[in-house]
This record gives structure tokens, sequence and C-alpha cells, in this order.
């Protein structure tokens, strides 16, 4: 329990520190966040990735007089369900009509306060790590009240804009290995993101999901991380890690996208019971973590760059996935039942390649009825036309600051 005072000064030092903290960067995607009267904004996204930055940068553009309450904070640990009470008065007593709470589900029932401020036509700031408890406590109580956001690292051009660099293959090269998370860029430090995947297993995870084998988690953590890009099923893998139930890895796989360090692509069909059936591709939350956690004795810059390319899309797109058939293609964004763009990831385009990056390409891009496919390269620049279907090769500098209009890839 905390004291009416108490909660006041806490909730005074957390704002002055809050607007005081200098921001490495302005977000690309400030000006996209959205909010209503009785509404919700909902941002969610990995540990430390910036959210709590992008709640400042909200404030500071729109809201300088709103309440702000952050809940990772050591000094509301014994906050409990009769303090909503208190906080409720101090929110009222200050005469406020947006409230900023910082990950709140860190305190039982908050959801059943949220609701409460929304009743009341307060326009309600929320921040959150963990996509299944937040998905399900805002869909018991703010059903179609809640507009969600997810916050990603640094994209490229964040990068280029906190790092002082040209856009140019060097500087991509830069970003594929360094990543784009925060703190990492900031000090270059390995163990702020070997501590970071510590806190997301531990906390976003074994704590809220009840997993006691961390060892295993972390074991698994390592493993996928080492093989970004590549096939994983949970029967494939069963045995591992002493590992025998397949249900088992499905319910870690859940557990590490849920606590958005992995992404599991499926491959395209038109049935979701194939789409089930078949291997997913690994994807993580950022490169960073691939050079600093994985366990891998190469450079692996074609799955590094595969990676790089997949979070690009997926902060535009959500119906992502790989399409095989003779030979395969990287990515295939559906959206409505159509497909938006078809790309192929390859470093580096040679001999040895070509072919199966071209053909891979064109058999989606058949299968889809499109007439445009990429490939996107480090720094190679071409283009191939033939029987009505063009492929450019477009180096990844370029692709990543364009947007699909601008590559005409109908």
């Amino acid at each position: 329990m905390i004291r009416q005072d108490q909660l006041a000064r806490i909730a005074d030092s957390q704002k002055e520190d809050f607007i005081t903290k200098t921001s490495l960067i302005t977000r690309e995607c400030l000006m996209e966040i959205t909010d209503l009267e009785s509404f919700a904004t909902l941002i969610t996204g990995i540990r430390r990735c910036g959210k709590s930055t992008l709640l400042q940068q909200v404030i500071r553009l729109k809201y300088p007089d709103a309440f702000f309450l952050n809940f990772e904070d050591i000094r509301l640990a014994g906050f409990d369900v009769s303090d909503f009470s208190r906080l409720y008065n101090e929110i009222k007593r200050r005469s406020v009509s947006v409230v900023f709470l910082d990950e709140p589900q860190l305190a039982d029932k908050w959801e059943i306060f949220v609701h409460q401020l929304l009743r009341e036509n307060f326009r309600v700031y929320i921040t959150g790590s963990n996509a299944t408890l937040l998905s399900r406590e805002m869909g018991t109580h703010l059903t179609g009240r809640n507009l969600p956001f997810e916050l990603y690292p640094f994209s490229f051009n964040e990068f280029l804009n906190m790092k002082g660099l040209e856009r140019s293959a060097d500087s991509l090269h830069e970003y594929l290995i360094r990543g784009g998370m925060p703190e990492y860029l900031k000090c270059g430090q390995s163990q702020v993101l070997n501590r970071l995947i510590d806190d997301i297993l531990v906390r976003d995870i074994a704590v809220r999901q009840s997993v006691r084998d961390i060892s295993t988690l972390r074991q698994l953590t390592v493993y996928l991380l080492s093989n970004v890009a590549n096939l994983v099923s949970a029967t494939g893998m069963t045995g591992m890690f002493g590992i025998k139930s397949p249900t088992t890895f499905l319910e870690y796989f859940s557990f590490l996208h849920d606590a958005y360090l992995f992404d599991f692509v499926p491959q395209f069909s038109w049935s979701q019971k194939v789409q089930s059936r078949n291997p997913k591709k690994i994807y993580a939350a950022d490169n960073g973590f691939i050079t600093e956690v994985a366990s891998v004795f190469t450079d692996n810059l074609g799955a590094r760059f595969e990676n790089l390319i997949y979070l690009h899309l997926r902060r535009k797109y959500s119906g992502i996935y790989y399409y095989k058939d003779k030979r395969e293609c990287d990515f295939v964004v559906v959206d409505r039942n159509q497909a938006k763009e078809i790309v192929q990831a390859c470093y580096n385009v040679d001999d040895l390649n070509f072919e199966r990056e071209y053909t891979g390409l064109i058999q989606a891009m058949k299968f889809f009825n499109k007439k445009n496919g990429l490939i996107v390269t480090l720094n190679q620049k071409d283009k191939f036309e033939k029987e009505g279907l063009t492929v450019t090769l477009l180096p990844a500098h370029e692709y990543l600051v364009l947007s699909p209009e601008t590559l005409k890839l109908g």
C-alpha cells in the first residue's frame, strides 16, 4: 500500500526526470501515433526499444500537462489494487485529461482502472512488453476501445540520424552488424544486449508464464539467434535441450514471439491448415542480438542481411510469408489476398546463386500474377526484363528508404 502523498511525490519526480531526459533522436513514427477521447493508445514492442522515449516525445509535442506514471519504479513495488483509488484521486486533483501509464501490467487489475478512465472520457496512453498478457487483459475489459501501435528498434534512417552517417553501402553494413537497439548503439557494450535478453527471458517470460526451466529457455534462444533465416519446426527439434514434447517447443516459441524477441514466418498457402503444418522461418527482433548473443563462428552475412530486410518489411506489413515451389522466394507480402511486395534478400549476387535467387523470385511473381519483383543486395544494381516480367536488383541502402509506390511493385 502506498500513501497519497508518496504517490504524488513519485509522480512529480518521475515526470521531471522523464521530461528533462535527452532523447537520442526523434522517432520517425511520432506523427503516426493517434489518440481518441475514450480510447487507450497501446504502444507495444520489445523491451528497451524506445517505448518510454516515444511517450516522452508525444508528451512534449502534444500534452505537456499530462499525468505520467511509470510502474517500473522500485518505489511502486508495493502498489496493489487499493492504490488505484489513490492514483485516481491524484489524476483528478491535477485536472488533467490525458494519462500516460508506462508498463501498467505490472500492477494487478490495471485494465479495470484504465476502463474507468476511458468511461470518464480520458485519453490514455499505455506501453507494454508482452503481447499475450496485454491482449488478454485488454480483450477482457477494453475490447474495441484501444488503438494498438507496435514500436520497433531504430530503422535504417533512424540509425543514420543517431550516428550522423550518410546513406551508403558502408553505413548499411554497419547497421547490418550493430542493429538498432538504442542503448546498445549509444554505448556499444555487448553486456547491454546480453542483459536485455536475460531481462526478457526472466521478467517477460519466466515470471509471467511460470516457466521454471530458464536454462533451457536460454539455450533455445541462443540456438534460434544462431539460426536466423532458417526453417524450424517443433517436431523437428524434439529431443533437443532435453525437451521431448513438440508441444513444449510450441509453447516456448509462443512465449518468445509474444515477448517480441522472434517472429516465426509461415510458408504461403491459401490454406491455414497447410501453413500451420509447414516449418516456419525464424527472424530476430534486431541484428544486434545476432552479433552479441548468437553462438556462431562466421559472420553469416547472408542470414543477417535477410533478417534486416524482414525487419524492414515487418515495420510496414503484418502478412509476410516465404514462398516455396521448386525454388524459394524469401518474402511475399500479402494484404487482402493480394501480393503487395515480392522480395528476395541476397547479400551478394554471384554466379553461384543468381539462378537460384532469380528463379525463386520469378516463380513467386507468376504465382501471384505480379509483373515486378525485387532482389535486394548490399550494393548491386541491375534490371532484367523477360516475358513481360521485370526483376530489379537494388542496393539495400536505397530500398530501405523507398516506399512501395516509388518502387512500382505492381
